[in-house]
Protein backbone atom coordinates (compact mmCIF):
# COMPACT_ATOMS: atom_id res chain seq x y z
CA UNK A 1 0.00 0.00 0.00
CA UNK A 2 1.95 2.80 -1.18
CA UNK A 3 1.80 5.99 1.52
CA UNK A 4 -1.53 7.50 2.56
CA UNK A 5 -0.59 10.54 3.50
CA UNK A 6 -0.56 11.30 -0.16
CA UNK A 7 -3.79 13.70 -0.21
CA UNK A 8 -7.40 13.39 -1.45
CA UNK A 9 -5.80 10.95 -4.49
CA UNK A 10 -9.40 10.29 -5.84
CA UNK A 11 -9.57 14.78 -6.57
CA UNK A 12 -6.72 14.43 -8.85
CA UNK A 13 -8.35 12.57 -11.46
CA UNK A 14 -10.37 16.07 -12.02
CA UNK A 15 -7.48 17.64 -13.76
CA UNK A 16 -6.69 20.47 -15.71
CA UNK A 17 -3.04 21.56 -17.14
CA UNK A 18 -0.20 23.61 -18.19
CA UNK A 19 1.92 24.79 -21.23
CA UNK A 20 5.02 23.35 -22.77
CA UNK A 21 8.48 23.21 -21.90
CA UNK A 22 8.61 21.39 -18.18
CA UNK A 23 11.79 19.67 -18.44
CA UNK A 24 14.98 20.19 -17.13
CA UNK A 25 17.27 23.01 -19.28
CA UNK A 26 13.85 24.39 -20.70
CA UNK A 27 15.61 27.71 -20.18
CA UNK A 28 18.62 26.98 -21.18
CA UNK A 29 18.59 30.08 -23.54
CA UNK A 30 19.11 32.61 -21.35
CA UNK A 31 20.96 30.64 -17.63
CA UNK A 32 22.04 34.29 -16.46
CA UNK A 33 18.42 35.72 -16.79
CA UNK A 34 16.94 36.91 -13.23
CA UNK A 35 14.07 34.84 -12.73
CA UNK A 36 12.69 37.07 -10.26
CA UNK A 37 11.64 39.12 -13.03
CA UNK A 38 10.26 37.31 -15.43
CA UNK A 39 6.59 37.45 -16.94
CA UNK A 40 4.32 34.89 -17.02
CA UNK A 41 2.33 34.20 -19.89
CA UNK A 42 -1.26 33.31 -19.03
CA UNK A 43 -3.17 31.42 -21.19
CA UNK A 44 -6.23 29.15 -20.95
CA UNK A 45 -5.41 25.64 -19.45
CA UNK A 46 -4.85 22.20 -22.01
CA UNK A 47 -5.99 19.36 -20.72
CA UNK A 48 -3.82 17.91 -18.03
CA UNK A 49 -1.24 15.03 -19.02
CA UNK A 50 -1.23 11.73 -17.82
CA UNK A 51 1.43 12.77 -15.11
CA UNK A 52 -1.31 15.11 -13.85
CA UNK A 53 -4.08 11.90 -14.28
CA UNK A 54 -6.02 12.73 -17.34
CA UNK A 55 -9.01 14.29 -18.01
CA UNK A 56 -10.40 17.33 -19.84
CA UNK A 57 -9.35 21.01 -19.20
CA UNK A 58 -10.96 22.67 -16.48
CA UNK A 59 -14.28 23.51 -16.97
CA UNK A 60 -15.15 27.94 -16.79
CA UNK A 61 -15.59 28.83 -13.15
CA UNK A 62 -19.21 29.77 -11.91
CA UNK A 63 -18.91 33.38 -13.32
CA UNK A 64 -17.88 31.93 -17.04
CA UNK A 65 -14.03 33.11 -16.15
CA UNK A 66 -11.62 30.32 -17.64
CA UNK A 67 -8.87 28.64 -15.42
CA UNK A 68 -5.35 30.13 -17.07
CA UNK A 69 -1.79 28.27 -16.78
CA UNK A 70 1.07 29.43 -17.19
CA UNK A 71 4.99 28.13 -16.65
CA UNK A 72 7.28 29.42 -14.18
CA UNK A 73 11.32 28.91 -14.69
CA UNK A 74 13.24 28.12 -11.66
CA UNK A 75 16.73 26.75 -11.00
CA UNK A 76 17.21 23.08 -11.26
CA UNK A 77 19.60 23.08 -8.34
CA UNK A 78 18.90 26.26 -5.78
CA UNK A 79 22.39 25.85 -4.94
CA UNK A 80 23.16 26.64 -8.73
CA UNK A 81 20.46 29.73 -9.21
CA UNK A 82 22.66 31.00 -12.38
CA UNK A 83 22.10 27.08 -13.68
CA UNK A 84 19.74 25.38 -15.99
CA UNK A 85 16.53 25.45 -14.87
CA UNK A 86 13.42 23.77 -14.94
CA UNK A 87 9.73 25.01 -15.64
CA UNK A 88 7.09 25.07 -12.76
CA UNK A 89 3.46 24.32 -13.69
CA UNK A 90 1.24 26.62 -12.83
CA UNK A 91 -2.96 27.76 -12.74
CA UNK A 92 -4.74 30.85 -11.35
CA UNK A 93 -8.68 31.39 -11.33
CA UNK A 94 -8.58 35.71 -11.02
CA UNK A 95 -10.00 37.08 -8.05
CA UNK A 96 -13.63 37.91 -8.41
CA UNK A 97 -14.08 41.13 -6.06
CA UNK A 98 -13.68 45.07 -7.34
CA UNK A 99 -9.99 45.29 -8.06
CA UNK A 100 -9.64 47.99 -4.84
CA UNK A 101 -10.12 45.34 -2.43
CA UNK A 102 -7.88 42.62 -3.94
CA UNK A 103 -5.28 41.14 -1.35
CA UNK A 104 -3.15 39.39 -3.68
CA UNK A 105 -2.73 35.92 -4.85
CA UNK A 106 -3.46 32.78 -2.60
CA UNK A 107 -1.22 30.06 -2.94
CA UNK A 108 -2.47 26.40 -2.71
CA UNK A 109 -0.79 23.39 -1.93
CA UNK A 110 -3.17 20.39 -1.72
CA UNK A 111 -0.56 18.05 -0.44
CA UNK A 112 0.88 14.62 -1.01
CA UNK A 113 3.44 14.78 -1.48
CA UNK A 114 3.14 14.29 -5.13
CA UNK A 115 0.08 15.57 -5.39
CA UNK A 116 -0.82 18.01 -8.74
CA UNK A 117 -1.97 21.71 -7.86
CA UNK A 118 -2.71 22.26 -11.24
CA UNK A 119 -4.84 19.21 -11.73
CA UNK A 120 -6.80 19.95 -7.85
CA UNK A 121 -7.36 23.10 -7.38
CA UNK A 122 -10.29 23.12 -10.28
CA UNK A 123 -12.18 20.48 -8.76
CA UNK A 124 -12.03 22.30 -5.29
CA UNK A 125 -12.77 25.54 -6.63
CA UNK A 126 -16.21 26.17 -6.08
CA UNK A 127 -15.12 25.29 -1.97
CA UNK A 128 -12.75 28.63 -2.05
CA UNK A 129 -14.96 30.74 -3.84
CA UNK A 130 -15.31 33.44 -1.09
CA UNK A 131 -11.79 33.56 -0.75
CA UNK A 132 -11.78 34.51 -4.45
CA UNK A 133 -13.27 37.80 -4.08
CA UNK A 134 -10.03 39.17 -2.63
CA UNK A 135 -7.59 36.70 -3.83
CA UNK A 136 -6.13 35.47 -7.48
CA UNK A 137 -6.25 31.24 -6.58
CA UNK A 138 -3.29 29.98 -7.33
CA UNK A 139 -1.37 26.64 -7.47
CA UNK A 140 1.01 24.63 -8.88
CA UNK A 141 2.63 20.88 -9.49
CA UNK A 142 5.66 21.16 -7.08
CA UNK A 143 8.87 20.24 -8.69
CA UNK A 144 8.85 16.45 -9.61
CA UNK A 145 5.44 16.47 -9.81
CA UNK A 146 2.69 16.33 -13.01
CA UNK A 147 4.14 18.89 -15.54
CA UNK A 148 6.87 20.33 -13.32
CA UNK A 149 10.06 18.27 -14.60
CA UNK A 150 7.92 15.25 -13.36
CA UNK A 151 9.57 12.11 -12.28
CA UNK A 152 9.38 9.06 -14.08
CA UNK A 153 10.54 5.43 -12.51
CA UNK A 154 7.74 2.44 -13.65
CA UNK A 155 5.96 2.59 -16.82
CA UNK A 156 2.13 1.65 -16.69
CA UNK A 157 2.12 -2.33 -17.16
CA UNK A 158 5.02 -2.77 -14.39
CA UNK A 159 2.78 -0.21 -11.82
CA UNK A 160 -0.01 -2.36 -12.53
CA UNK A 161 2.23 -5.33 -11.27
CA UNK A 162 4.01 -3.33 -8.56
CA UNK A 163 0.26 -2.61 -6.95
CA UNK A 164 -1.24 -6.36 -7.43
CA UNK A 165 1.81 -7.67 -5.00
CA UNK A 166 2.00 -8.68 -1.25
CA UNK A 167 2.64 -5.44 0.43
CA UNK A 168 2.22 -7.62 4.19
CA UNK A 169 4.91 -10.43 3.47
CA UNK A 170 4.34 -13.72 5.94
CA UNK A 171 7.34 -15.64 5.07
CA UNK A 172 10.99 -15.07 4.22
CA UNK A 173 10.18 -16.10 0.65
CA UNK A 174 7.17 -13.09 0.69
CA UNK A 175 9.74 -10.96 2.08
CA UNK A 176 12.29 -11.20 -0.62
CA UNK A 177 9.79 -11.16 -3.08
CA UNK A 178 8.66 -7.32 -1.50
CA UNK A 179 12.22 -6.10 -0.88
CA UNK A 180 12.86 -6.94 -4.47
CA UNK A 181 10.25 -5.36 -6.02
CA UNK A 182 11.04 -2.21 -3.78
CA UNK A 183 14.39 -2.27 -5.42
CA UNK A 184 13.25 -2.38 -9.01
CA UNK A 185 10.78 0.33 -8.30
CA UNK A 186 13.68 2.80 -6.70
CA UNK A 187 16.00 1.43 -9.59
CA UNK A 188 13.77 2.56 -12.29
CA UNK A 189 13.60 5.66 -10.62
CA UNK A 190 17.15 6.29 -10.85
CA UNK A 191 17.24 5.09 -14.23
CA UNK A 192 14.65 7.44 -15.63
CA UNK A 193 14.81 10.58 -13.27
CA UNK A 194 18.34 10.54 -12.47
CA UNK A 195 19.03 14.20 -12.83
CA UNK A 196 15.96 15.23 -10.72
CA UNK A 197 16.27 13.22 -7.83
CA UNK A 198 18.89 15.49 -6.22
CA UNK A 199 16.35 18.49 -6.31
CA UNK A 200 12.86 17.68 -5.46
CA UNK A 201 13.53 18.32 -1.63
CA UNK A 202 10.54 20.58 0.20
CA UNK A 203 13.26 22.88 0.71
CA UNK A 204 13.89 23.26 -2.95
CA UNK A 205 9.74 23.54 -3.15
CA UNK A 206 9.82 26.26 -0.72
CA UNK A 207 12.45 27.90 -2.81
CA UNK A 208 10.08 27.67 -5.56
CA UNK A 209 7.13 29.17 -3.73
CA UNK A 210 9.15 32.23 -2.74
CA UNK A 211 10.20 32.88 -6.29
CA UNK A 212 6.61 32.36 -6.87
CA UNK A 213 5.89 34.76 -4.24
CA UNK A 214 7.77 37.57 -6.64
CA UNK A 215 6.95 36.31 -9.47
CA UNK A 216 3.03 36.92 -9.24
CA UNK A 217 3.87 40.84 -7.14
CA UNK A 218 3.18 39.54 -4.14
CA UNK A 219 5.27 41.30 -1.02
CA UNK A 220 4.48 38.67 1.45
CA UNK A 221 3.62 34.86 0.86
CA UNK A 222 -0.43 34.23 1.29
CA UNK A 223 -0.54 30.45 1.57
CA UNK A 224 -3.31 27.62 2.33
CA UNK A 225 -1.39 24.65 3.03
CA UNK A 226 -3.30 21.18 3.11
CA UNK A 227 -1.93 17.91 4.87
CA UNK A 228 1.94 17.69 3.28
CA UNK A 229 1.14 20.82 2.36
CA UNK A 230 1.69 21.92 5.88
CA UNK A 231 5.08 20.33 6.09
CA UNK A 232 5.62 22.38 2.78
CA UNK A 233 4.45 25.61 5.11
CA UNK A 234 6.38 25.33 7.76
CA UNK A 235 9.53 24.91 5.92
CA UNK A 236 8.80 28.15 4.29
CA UNK A 237 7.84 29.73 7.25
CA UNK A 238 11.56 28.45 8.92
CA UNK A 239 13.83 29.91 5.26
CA UNK A 240 11.69 32.91 5.37
CA UNK A 241 10.10 33.71 8.14
CA UNK A 242 9.70 38.05 7.08
CA UNK A 243 7.67 36.70 4.22
CA UNK A 244 5.14 35.24 5.28
CA UNK A 245 1.45 36.40 4.89
CA UNK A 246 -1.25 35.47 5.86
CA UNK A 247 -1.37 31.24 6.00
CA UNK A 248 -3.30 28.40 6.93
CA UNK A 249 -2.46 24.68 7.66
CA UNK A 250 -4.94 22.59 7.74
CA UNK A 251 -4.76 18.72 8.38
CA UNK A 252 -1.31 19.13 9.95
CA UNK A 253 1.77 17.28 9.66
CA UNK A 254 3.31 16.70 12.50
CA UNK A 255 7.01 18.23 11.78
CA UNK A 256 8.26 16.81 15.11
CA UNK A 257 8.28 12.89 13.74
CA UNK A 258 10.71 10.53 11.87
CA UNK A 259 9.15 8.55 9.44
CA UNK A 260 8.44 5.55 11.94
CA UNK A 261 7.01 7.48 14.22
CA UNK A 262 4.65 9.11 11.28
CA UNK A 263 3.86 5.39 10.14
CA UNK A 264 3.21 4.66 13.41
CA UNK A 265 0.41 7.25 14.09
CA UNK A 266 -0.94 6.70 10.87
CA UNK A 267 -1.45 2.95 11.51
CA UNK A 268 -3.71 4.50 14.67
CA UNK A 269 -5.06 7.06 12.85
CA UNK A 270 -6.15 5.05 9.98
CA UNK A 271 -7.19 2.70 13.07
CA UNK A 272 -9.79 5.42 14.49
CA UNK A 273 -11.35 6.40 10.91
CA UNK A 274 -12.17 2.64 10.60
CA UNK A 275 -13.98 2.44 14.17
CA UNK A 276 -15.84 5.41 13.52
CA UNK A 277 -16.72 4.24 10.47
CA UNK A 278 -18.07 0.69 11.96
CA UNK A 279 -19.77 2.78 14.82
CA UNK A 280 -21.28 5.13 12.33
CA UNK A 281 -22.78 2.19 10.03
CA UNK A 282 -24.02 0.31 12.60
CA UNK A 283 -25.69 3.04 14.66
CA UNK A 284 -28.06 4.05 11.88
CA UNK A 285 -31.74 3.33 12.22
CA UNK A 286 -31.71 0.98 9.52
CA UNK A 287 -29.59 -2.47 9.35
CA UNK A 288 -25.78 -2.01 8.96
CA UNK A 289 -25.67 -4.25 5.50
CA UNK A 290 -21.80 -4.87 6.33
CA UNK A 291 -22.00 -6.03 10.03
CA UNK A 292 -24.72 -6.26 13.19
CA UNK A 293 -22.00 -4.47 15.27
CA UNK A 294 -19.14 -2.53 15.19
CA UNK A 295 -16.54 -5.06 15.89
CA UNK A 296 -18.42 -7.35 13.74
CA UNK A 297 -17.70 -4.56 10.90
CA UNK A 298 -14.59 -5.13 11.69
CA UNK A 299 -14.03 -8.52 12.42
CA UNK A 300 -15.43 -9.10 8.97
CA UNK A 301 -13.42 -7.48 7.05
CA UNK A 302 -10.29 -8.59 8.89
CA UNK A 303 -11.87 -12.13 8.02
CA UNK A 304 -11.92 -10.48 4.12
CA UNK A 305 -8.43 -9.48 4.09
CA UNK A 306 -7.58 -12.74 5.09
CA UNK A 307 -9.10 -14.73 2.87
CA UNK A 308 -8.18 -12.56 -0.32
CA UNK A 309 -4.39 -12.83 0.84
CA UNK A 310 -4.84 -16.44 -0.39
CA UNK A 311 -7.43 -16.15 -3.12
CA UNK A 312 -8.24 -12.87 -4.67
CA UNK A 313 -11.69 -11.97 -6.25
CA UNK A 314 -12.58 -10.75 -9.45
CA UNK A 315 -12.01 -6.57 -9.41
CA UNK A 316 -11.53 -4.73 -12.77
CA UNK A 317 -10.33 -7.33 -15.61
CA UNK A 318 -8.16 -8.87 -16.15
CA UNK A 319 -6.85 -7.66 -12.61
CA UNK A 320 -7.97 -9.36 -9.43
CA UNK A 321 -8.64 -7.63 -6.17
CA UNK A 322 -5.79 -8.59 -4.02
CA UNK A 323 -5.64 -8.51 -0.33
CA UNK A 324 -2.74 -5.28 -0.58
CA UNK A 325 -5.38 -3.65 -3.20
CA UNK A 326 -8.44 -4.19 -0.92
CA UNK A 327 -6.86 -2.75 2.52
CA UNK A 328 -5.94 0.37 -0.05
CA UNK A 329 -9.30 0.77 -1.05
CA UNK A 330 -10.45 0.85 2.57
CA UNK A 331 -8.01 3.37 3.02
CA UNK A 332 -8.91 5.87 0.44
CA UNK A 333 -12.78 5.49 1.29
CA UNK A 334 -11.80 6.45 5.28
CA UNK A 335 -10.31 10.08 3.85
CA UNK A 336 -13.65 11.71 3.74
CA UNK A 337 -16.92 10.75 5.69
CA UNK A 338 -18.31 11.31 2.05
CA UNK A 339 -16.70 8.36 1.15
CA UNK A 340 -17.79 5.75 3.74
CA UNK A 341 -21.10 4.70 1.53
CA UNK A 342 -18.83 3.84 -1.27
CA UNK A 343 -16.68 1.72 0.96
CA UNK A 344 -19.88 -0.11 2.73
CA UNK A 345 -21.12 -0.20 -1.34
CA UNK A 346 -17.62 -2.03 -1.56
CA UNK A 347 -17.35 -4.56 1.63
CA UNK A 348 -21.00 -5.96 -0.18
CA UNK A 349 -19.76 -6.33 -3.16
CA UNK A 350 -16.82 -8.17 -2.28
CA UNK A 351 -18.45 -10.31 0.18
CA UNK A 352 -20.02 -11.49 -2.80
CA UNK A 353 -17.00 -12.43 -4.64
CA UNK A 354 -17.05 -8.94 -6.68
CA UNK A 355 -14.03 -7.00 -6.10
CA UNK A 356 -14.89 -3.48 -8.70
CA UNK A 357 -15.38 -0.73 -6.06
CA UNK A 358 -12.52 -1.54 -3.80
CA UNK A 359 -10.30 -1.64 -6.95
CA UNK A 360 -11.44 1.83 -8.08
CA UNK A 361 -10.97 3.08 -4.71
CA UNK A 362 -7.22 1.26 -4.80
CA UNK A 363 -6.87 2.75 -8.32
CA UNK A 364 -8.05 6.30 -7.34
CA UNK A 365 -5.27 6.17 -4.57
CA UNK A 366 -2.40 5.13 -6.41
CA UNK A 367 -3.77 7.36 -9.79
CA UNK A 368 -4.74 4.87 -11.85
CA UNK A 369 -7.19 5.91 -14.62
CA UNK A 370 -10.05 4.20 -16.35
CA UNK A 371 -7.78 3.86 -19.21
CA UNK A 372 -4.90 2.42 -17.34
CA UNK A 373 -2.29 5.10 -17.39
CA UNK A 374 -1.01 6.01 -13.96
CA UNK A 375 -0.29 9.78 -13.01
CA UNK A 376 3.09 10.20 -11.41
CA UNK A 377 2.06 10.42 -8.01
CA UNK A 378 3.47 7.35 -6.67
CA UNK A 379 6.97 8.37 -8.72
CA UNK A 380 7.28 12.02 -6.85
CA UNK A 381 5.15 10.63 -3.35
CA UNK A 382 8.65 8.13 -3.38
CA UNK A 383 11.11 10.78 -4.01
CA UNK A 384 10.16 13.76 -2.42
CA UNK A 385 10.10 11.49 0.98
CA UNK A 386 13.14 9.91 0.24
CA UNK A 387 15.05 13.15 -0.64
CA UNK A 388 13.60 14.63 2.43
CA UNK A 389 13.84 11.83 5.07
CA UNK A 390 17.02 10.73 6.30
CA UNK A 391 16.39 7.46 7.76
CA UNK A 392 16.68 4.21 5.88
CA UNK A 393 14.83 0.88 7.18
CA UNK A 394 16.01 -2.62 7.05
CA UNK A 395 13.34 -5.68 6.61
CA UNK A 396 14.92 -7.13 9.50
CA UNK A 397 14.22 -3.88 11.67
CA UNK A 398 10.74 -3.79 9.88
CA UNK A 399 9.88 -6.82 11.49
CA UNK A 400 10.74 -6.27 14.72
CA UNK A 401 8.27 -3.84 14.84
CA UNK A 402 5.41 -5.51 13.51
CA UNK A 403 4.14 -6.50 17.33
CA UNK A 404 3.74 -2.34 17.87
CA UNK A 405 2.35 -1.66 14.67
CA UNK A 406 -0.18 -4.78 15.12
CA UNK A 407 -1.10 -3.31 18.10
CA UNK A 408 -1.89 0.08 16.86
CA UNK A 409 -3.63 -1.08 14.21
CA UNK A 410 -4.78 -4.69 13.71
CA UNK A 411 -6.01 -3.94 10.23
CA UNK A 412 -3.56 -1.39 8.56
CA UNK A 413 -0.22 -2.44 10.89
CA UNK A 414 1.09 -4.57 8.48
CA UNK A 415 1.21 -2.46 5.52
CA UNK A 416 2.37 0.52 7.15
CA UNK A 417 5.08 -1.11 8.62
CA UNK A 418 6.50 -2.45 5.39
CA UNK A 419 5.97 0.57 3.44
CA UNK A 420 8.60 1.97 5.38
CA UNK A 421 11.21 0.09 3.36
CA UNK A 422 10.39 2.23 0.73
CA UNK A 423 13.23 4.20 0.78
CA UNK A 424 15.87 1.51 1.16
CA UNK A 425 18.83 1.92 -1.21
CA UNK A 426 17.11 4.68 -2.61
CA UNK A 427 19.97 6.96 -4.91
CA UNK A 428 20.07 10.07 -3.07
CA UNK A 429 20.64 10.22 0.98
CA UNK A 430 17.68 11.85 2.92
CA UNK A 431 18.16 15.72 4.12
CA UNK A 432 17.03 15.10 7.59
CA UNK A 433 15.62 13.27 10.27
CA UNK A 434 12.16 15.44 10.55
CA UNK A 435 11.75 19.33 8.82
CA UNK A 436 12.55 21.91 10.53
CA UNK A 437 9.41 24.46 10.55
CA UNK A 438 10.62 26.74 13.69
CA UNK A 439 9.70 30.66 12.38
CA UNK A 440 10.37 33.07 14.60
CA UNK A 441 9.39 36.42 13.54
CA UNK A 442 6.74 35.00 11.16
CA UNK A 443 3.12 36.65 11.02
CA UNK A 444 0.55 34.10 12.88
CA UNK A 445 -0.41 30.91 11.20
CA UNK A 446 -3.56 29.23 11.66
CA UNK A 447 -3.13 25.79 12.16
CA UNK A 448 -6.46 23.41 11.71
CA UNK A 449 -6.67 20.02 13.31
CA UNK A 450 -9.33 17.65 12.80
CA UNK A 451 -9.63 14.83 16.10
CA UNK A 452 -11.06 12.65 13.30
CA UNK A 453 -7.93 12.48 10.52
CA UNK A 454 -6.73 9.04 9.45
CA UNK A 455 -4.04 10.58 7.45
CA UNK A 456 -2.92 13.40 9.64
CA UNK A 457 -3.49 12.52 13.31
CA UNK A 458 -4.81 15.37 15.18
CA UNK A 459 -1.68 15.21 17.60
CA UNK A 460 -0.16 16.65 14.63
CA UNK A 461 -1.53 20.18 15.31
CA UNK A 462 -0.39 20.86 18.61
CA UNK A 463 3.09 19.50 17.67
CA UNK A 464 3.41 21.86 14.49
CA UNK A 465 2.26 24.90 16.62
CA UNK A 466 4.65 24.55 19.40
CA UNK A 467 7.63 23.39 16.27
CA UNK A 468 6.56 27.06 14.44
CA UNK A 469 7.52 28.94 18.06
CA UNK A 470 6.00 31.29 20.11
CA UNK A 471 3.45 33.53 18.83
CA UNK A 472 3.67 32.33 15.31
CA UNK A 473 1.23 29.39 15.37
CA UNK A 474 -2.44 30.18 16.24
CA UNK A 475 -4.66 26.23 16.95
CA UNK A 476 -7.86 25.09 16.09
CA UNK A 477 -9.52 22.18 16.82
CA UNK A 478 -12.54 20.59 14.31
CA UNK A 479 -14.02 17.72 15.89
CA UNK A 480 -14.93 16.00 12.86
CA UNK A 481 -13.99 13.38 10.20
CA UNK A 482 -11.88 12.70 7.45
CA UNK A 483 -8.76 14.15 6.11
CA UNK A 484 -9.12 17.72 6.72
CA UNK A 485 -11.23 20.61 7.76
CA UNK A 486 -12.09 23.72 5.70
CA UNK A 487 -13.72 21.12 2.81
CA UNK A 488 -15.94 19.66 5.35
CA UNK A 489 -17.72 22.58 4.77
CA UNK A 490 -18.27 23.20 8.73
CA UNK A 491 -19.38 26.58 9.07
CA UNK A 492 -17.63 27.17 12.24
CA UNK A 493 -14.17 26.49 10.40
CA UNK A 494 -14.69 28.24 7.28
CA UNK A 495 -15.75 31.23 9.50
CA UNK A 496 -12.59 31.32 11.12
CA UNK A 497 -10.14 30.35 7.96
CA UNK A 498 -12.57 33.24 5.60
CA UNK A 499 -12.08 36.10 8.76
CA UNK A 500 -8.21 35.47 8.83
CA UNK A 501 -7.78 35.46 5.50
CA UNK A 502 -10.07 37.85 4.19
CA UNK A 503 -9.57 40.43 7.02
CA UNK A 504 -6.78 39.53 9.39
CA UNK A 505 -8.48 38.42 12.21
CA UNK A 506 -7.03 35.94 14.11
CA UNK A 507 -9.47 33.69 16.18
CA UNK A 508 -8.41 32.95 19.42
CA UNK A 509 -6.16 30.16 20.53
CA UNK A 510 -7.70 27.04 21.07
CA UNK A 511 -10.82 27.35 19.28
CA UNK A 512 -13.10 24.61 19.04
CA UNK A 513 -15.12 24.00 15.88
CA UNK A 514 -17.80 20.99 15.86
Amino acid sequence: MPNPSRVRAAALTVAVLVSSCLVAGCGGDSPQADLAAQELRWEDCPAPSPAEGGGSAPSPLPDGDAWQCATMRAPLDWAEPKGDTIGIALIRARASGEASRRIGSLVFNFGGPGGSGVATLPAFGEDYATLRTRYDLVSFDPRGVGRSAGVRCENDQQLDAYFQQDMTPDDAAERTAYVDNVQAFNGACEKNSKTMLPHVRTTDAARDMDLMRQVLGDDKLHYFGISYGTELGGVYAHLFPQRVGRAVFDAVVDPTQTPEQGSLGQARGFQLALDNFAEDCTSKVEDCPVGDTAQDVKDKIARLLKDLDSKPIPGIFPRELTQSAATNGIAQALYSKDFWEYLTEGLEQAYDGDGRTLMLLSDSMNGRSENGEYSNITAANVSINCADDKPRYSPDFVQGKLPEFRAASPLFGDFLAWSMLSCTDWAVPGAADHPDVSAPGSAPILVVGNTGDPATPYEGARKMVDALGKGVGVELTYRGQGHGAYDSKNKCVQRAVDGYLLDGRVPPAGTVCS
